[in-house]
């Protein structure tokens, strides 16, 4: 696997004009930015992972925030999955509040997580008119698809959309209207069918091909509206 400048290299010479990193606490988000200041071609978001065991501290992210490479905060959201490997679940709506509202008061989109917890998602982001942002790694239905594009959000697809045993995914990706549409490899995971091994971003335009033909479109008019959704939603990409 190639280090961060060379997935990064490799990507834009694939065709990834703009990738964004993201935090999922405060330490992974000075790393985004860290990427973000050494490589054009990269924006980060500063975060705070569901999946953490603490809450995040909003001072320090919104001192991080500041930063001009910073376009997002994410990836923020709720997992009620069963396991050890995810935060109190108690308390992660406690800290979601937290984060859209700082999202709010800074006038940025959030990214958002949801993994078994989409009716709670829904009933926080409905709390806070006037949020936008993107559901990333998107996989529910055609049901929940209306209801976030019905609160303004964007949907994000990744890797599974090549994989025609993910019919509902591919249902959506047809449904949605092309101004609320956003790509994204969610590295290391999403690996794009026939690919072997980590996600890597470059591997993002097999899920452009697939997004293409699934619209009837060329590469040319995706990317075209690719880039118009990217910087109408993360206005300080550039």
């Amino acid at each position: 696997m190639p280090n961060w400048r060379q997935a990064v290299d490799e990507a834009v010479e694939a065709g990834v004009s703009r990738l964004i990193a993201m935090g999922v606490d405060a330490e992974t988000t000075r790393g985004a930015i860290a990427m973000a200041e050494a490589h054009p071609a990269v924006f980060a978001a500063a975060g705070h992972h569901p999946m953490n065991r603490t809450g995040p501290d909003l001072a320090l992210l919104r001192e991080l925030a500041a930063h001009p490479r910073v376009v997002a905060i994410g990836e923020v959201g709720l997992d009620h999955a069963a396991g050890d490997d995810v935060g109190p679940f108690d308390e992660q709506e406690a800290w979601f509040q937290g984060l859209l509202e700082l999202a709010l008061d800074l006038g940025l989109p959030v990214c958002v997580h949801i993994r078994e917890s989409a009716e709670d998602v829904h009933r926080v982001l409905a709390a806070h008119p006037g949020l936008r942002g993107v559901i990333h790694y998107w996989s529910l239905d055609p049901a929940w698809a209306r209801r976030f594009l019905d609160l303004g959000f964007h949907l994000s697809f990744a890797g599974t959309l090549t994989r025609r045993s993910k019919q509902h995914i591919r249902e959506v990706a047809r449904m949605v209207p092309e101004e609320r549409l956003l790509l994204e490899t969610d590295a290391p995971w999403g690996t794009p069918q026939g690919r072997s091994g980590p996600m890597r971003p470059a591997w993002m335009v097999d899920t452009a091909k697939a997004l293409a033909e699934l619209r009837g479109w060329d590469l040319e008019t995706l990317a075209r509206i690719e880039l118009a959704n990217v910087s109408s939603l993360f206005s300080r990409i550039v």
